[in-house]
Formats: C-alpha cells, structure tokens, sequence
C-alpha cells in the first residue's frame, strides 16, 4: 500500500517484512500497539522466497499465541525425532527425550502467507516497495523514520524502531560503528540445496556424515523433497545438473535410503555459504534488532527462523510491559537477554555443523575425531538427549 498522507504516526514502526517483522508486528497489534511495517520488495516476492522448514517447538507455541498456528497445527508435520548416520549407518535421536518437545516440518514461505493473511485481519499497515529509509533520532524520546516510494518522501514519528531487515537490512547502520561489534566466521563449505516433487526418502529428516561430505535429507511436505549436499566455496550450480546431484546424494546417504530415493527434476536450486555472525549490542537507544539483522548462522541446525522468532518473544514481551507499565528496564535488558540465547543457539549450530562435514583438504585425523564423537553419540543416551535439548531450541 501506499501512504495516503506523507506524516504518518505509529508507536513501532518496523523495518522488514519478513516472518520476525511481521510476527512482531501481529504480536504488538494483538497487545492494541500500533505498528507500521516497512519493506523494501514486493509483497510477492516475500512471500515466495524458499527458507527453512523446521520448526521448533517454542516457535509453534509463539505463533499459536499469536493467532498465526492453525494451519501449520492441521498441515505441518510433526516430528518427534531425526536420524543421523555415517559409515553406512543411521541411528534415530528421540526429540522427546527432551522434555517431551517436538518439532514440525513446515515452510517458512507457509509461515509468512499466513502471518500477511492474519496481519490483514487485524488490520496492519504493511507499505511495501520502499527506498531511501533514513532512521533519525534514535538517542531521543522522539525517533523518527523517513522513506520514499518513487520518489515521494515520507516520514513516521514513532516511540520505537525494530530492525528486522535481515543481514543485508540497513538497520544495524544506524548504530555507530564504534559501538557495533561482528563476531564473523566463514566455514570452507557450502550447501547446494535441491527441491522437487518427489516423496522424501523417509518420514524423518536424515543427517548423513560422509567422508565424501555432508547430506541432508528434508522435505516440505508428503510430495516435496529438499535435499542438501556439502560442496566447496568455489562450486557454481550451473556445473550440477540434477543427475549430478541425485548421484551424489545416493553416495552419501545409508544404502536403506539411497537404493529408494525417487528423483524427478528440480523446481528450485540454491548455493549457501555457511558463515556464523552476531552482532553487538542488539540495540541501540531507541533502535532495537532482531532475526537475520543480528544474527547469521549455519542452517545445519535449523536455527535461523527460530532464533528470530525468539528475538522477537524478548522484544515485543519487552514493548509490551513498557505500554503497560510505563516502565523501560525490561527494554534496556533485551539486547543482554536476546543475546545469551543467541550465543548458546550459534554454538549449537557451530558444534553440528563441524561434527556433520567433511574436514576441509580430506583431514584424515579430523575425521577420526568425527567419527568417534558420533560413535559416542550413538552409544550414549546422555550424548542424544543433550543433542535432542539443543535440535529441539532452549527454552525462552
């Protein structure tokens, strides 16, 4: 939509209008805060944009509260556990041994159809196609924001900004760059990522380790398959055709798997440099980040979405407690708060992802190591629970 007035006021405006942005946004509305959502693309192109698929469960329970779960209770997957294999083995990790949590299966592309369709409900001011925005004030009481859509300016007073403009979002701009801390690490490997209309090979998600690289077998639903492999930085997808990578997934799953996968052609291929960031602090007077803008890890984990999900629990628990009590000192804790839940999720993240991958240059004593770690995986309880508590996401 475009602005009918070129002076606009709200109490949050928020910058992105992807799932944490627009969770925020129906979060806050739902509490009677007003909020305009800001978005530089279309509301088409947000909406087809393929992303993860695992859920966890404090995700579910946030966007049930929010009136967001229905259809992803009734048409998402759940799954109560995921096998790990090598050497031409796969054992199952029991995600209920944590606490009796589970997870489900169900796509980030679903997820945002449903939160536009909830904020249309409830009324949301959602402006895409937006250019130029300029965040002022940030250290006042009275911050403001200022944006153009071909070439009209338009400005919004507001009490408070949230950053959810993903890693390449100008948000974290905003705060100095003397202030502002990257905590940046780049792994030698990427994801080559694969879907089609295929039946998944099996009903839960399989994690392949292989001397030949990682493997990833996920779906989307009961006749939409993703799959993953490990490649190096340098590889481009037009050198893998799709019997290329059919071929090479059959190398690196368990033999049970790769003698029944069905393969068909792909409807959509992506490259993932995987890379760990978090940047510090989360906020910044006024200003305040969360999801992608903050916080950049591997997707071995399925952490990405969840982690933003959890930025926006502290944050709009936090905008909440303001409006009604007047009282601040929860807001000036998010960034310590959000942070110490990020930290321990990257870790997480970092620790699957170097315990799944090929070592880089055929390490041979990195992969002994590899394997004696998931030989003690696969013969302790205690090993897979403390897997299981960290798949399944920590507790808010």
């Amino acid at each position: 939509m475009k602005p009918k007035n070129q002076t606009l006021q709200t109490q949050v405006v928020i910058i992105g209008g992807g799932p944490a942005g627009l969770l925020l946004s129906q979060i806050l509305m739902k509490a009677d805060i007003t909020t305009i959502v800001l978005e530089s693309r279309s509301r088409t192109y947000v909406q087809n944009r393929i992303r993860a698929g695992v859920i966890e469960h404090g995700s579910m329970e946030l966007l049930c509260n929010a009136n967001v779960g229905e259809r992803l209770l009734k048409e998402g997957s759940k799954h109560s556990g995921i096998l790990i294999s090598y050497e031409n083995k796969a054992f199952r990790i029991n995600l209920s041994s944590a606490k009796g949590k589970s997870v489900y299966v169900y796509g980030q592309t679903e997820i945002t159809v449903d939160l536009y369709q909830a904020q249309e409900k409830i009324g949301a001011t959602i402006i895409h196609n937006v250019k130029n925005v300029l965040i002022q004030d940030i250290n006042t009481k009275k911050p403001h924001v200022k944006f153009e859509i071909l070439g009209q300016k338009y400005h919004i007073n507001c009490d408070y900004i949230a950053g959810c403009d993903g890693s390449k979002g100008i948000s974290k701009d905003f705060i100095p760059k003397e202030k502002l801390n990257f905590h940046h690490t780049l792994y030698p490997y990427s994801w080559l990522g694969i879907l089609s209309k295929t039946k998944p090979v099996h009903k839960e998600l399989i994690y392949a380790s292989h001397q030949r690289g990682f493997a990833l077998a996920s779906m989307r639903n009961e006749n939409l398959s993703r799959y993953y492999i490990q490649v190096s930085n340098s590889e481009k997808i037009s050198e893998w055709p799709d019997e290329k990578i059919w071929n090479e997934l059959t190398k690196r799953l368990p033999t049970r798997f790769s003698s029944i996968i069905e393969t068909g052609s792909s409807i959509e291929k992506s490259l993932t440099t995987l890379r760990s960031i978090v940047v510090e602090p989360m906020q910044w007077g006024r200003l305040f980040l969360a999801g992608d803008a903050a916080h950049i890890m591997p997707p071995t984990g399925a952490k990405g979405l969840n982690l933003a999900f959890s930025d926006v629990y502290y944050l709009s628990s936090s905008l909440i407690n303001f409006y009604k009590t007047g009282s601040s000192k929860k807001l000036e804790l998010y960034s310590e708060q959000a942070l110490s839940r990020v930290w321990q999720t990257v870790r997480f993240s970092h620790w699957m992802t170097s315990l799944l991958h090929a070592p880089e240059g055929n390490n041979t004593i990195a992969r002994k190591f590899q394997l004696l770690e998931l030989e003690e995986i696969f013969t302790s309880l205690t090993a897979q629970r403390a897997l299981a508590e960290g798949y399944v996401g920590v507790q808010y």
